[in-house]
């Protein structure tokens, strides 16, 4: 989606709300984030959802009114300036109809990251809100480690480079642009037909997913190439591919299901589940070079 608004940068001293729009949350975990998040010199407010559980589906943080009342309740809130998911998991689709989007867009332009199960956020956010937001690993998830934690501080705060570094090779070489959009794969085909679903348009999808098999990746791919998804994107990052079968295996799937559009393709661009996991924007212009593996920015993620 083009256009999209551009929240400004983080600042030392704003506040940071942690929510928990999908899965509980482990307390050991919540411990490492709010140390982690401690470093960086900001508030943080951490929401009732984020300490509880669901009283039926252990899967859940907390209830689905609960955990939408707390993503509004963050978001509405003039003091603070970024909502951050905790973790993902899964649960962030059983919260978009309760959500009044309506509501959400007076408040303005506010920060938001996560990744994984926070895809159907991600997109409910740029449809509904016309706002960019970040791809990343999540402070109460085990692969928000130190090295993952300074990169996404350095893109929030604009401290961090315009031109990311990330890719191992190409499975397509050449160069594109377009806008940053996509997330993990699994979600984007569970929310074909949504209302929040929008189709990229000269688009540059960052992919990835955890825990799949092959023939369940070849099935989520065939179905977003079938439904026309992959037809405005000028060019592919491919993110980790973790617990999915072996990297050879991943490797030639992509290069059978994705290598005919005659996009780009960077392959492993060190962004998903893994340590030390890249962070990115979405909703931004950018030049993907897949022989160098690179992500160029044209402009700061955030506004100043």
């Amino acid at each position: 989606m083009t256009g999209l608004t551009r929240p400004r940068r983080l600042r030392q001293d704003d506040t940071v709300a942690l929510v928990a729009p999908a899965g509980p949350v482990a307390a050991h975990l919540l411990d490492s984030a709010l140390d982690a998040l401690a470093a960086w010199k900001v508030s943080v407010r951490v929401y009732d959802s984020v300490r509880s559980r669901h009283p039926i589906f252990p899967y859940l943080a907390a209830a689905d009114d609960a955990r939408a009342a707390d993503f509004r309740d963050a978001w509405l809130d003039p003091d603070v300036d970024a909502v951050f998911a905790a973790r993902g998991g899964y649960g962030c689709m059983r919260i978009l109809d309760l959500l009044d989007w309506g509501e959400l867009r007076s408040a303005g332009p506010k920060l938001f990251a996560g990744s994984s199960d926070v895809t159907a956020l991600h997109e409910a956010i740029a449809v509904h809100l016309g706002l960019s937001t970040v791809f990343s690993p999540m402070p109460a998830s085990a692969h928000f480690d130190e090295i993952a934690a300074a990169r996404l501080h350095g893109l929030l705060t604009g401290e961090g480079p315009l031109t990311i570094t990330g890719g191992q090779g190409a499975l397509v070489g050449g160069r594109a642009r377009g806008v940053t959009v996509g997330g993990n794969l699994s979600l984007l085909a569970a929310g074909l037909g949504a209302a929040e679903h929008h189709r990229p348009v000269s688009g540059i999808a960052l992919l990835e997913d955890v825990g799949e098999d092959i023939y369940r990746l070849d099935r989520i791919l065939t179905q977003l190439l079938r439904s026309g998804w992959f037809d405005g994107v000028t060019g592919i990052a491919l993110g980790s591919w973790a617990d999915c079968g072996t990297p050879d295996d991943v490797r030639a799937l992509m290069r059978d299901r994705l290598g005919s559009l005659g996009v780009p393709i960077a392959w492993e661009f060190g962004f998903g589940h893994i340590p030390a996991s890249l962070s990115l924007p979405f909703g931004a212009e950018v030049e993907l070079d897949a022989d160098a593996g690179t992500i160029t920015l044209t402009r700061p993620a955030l506004e100043s």
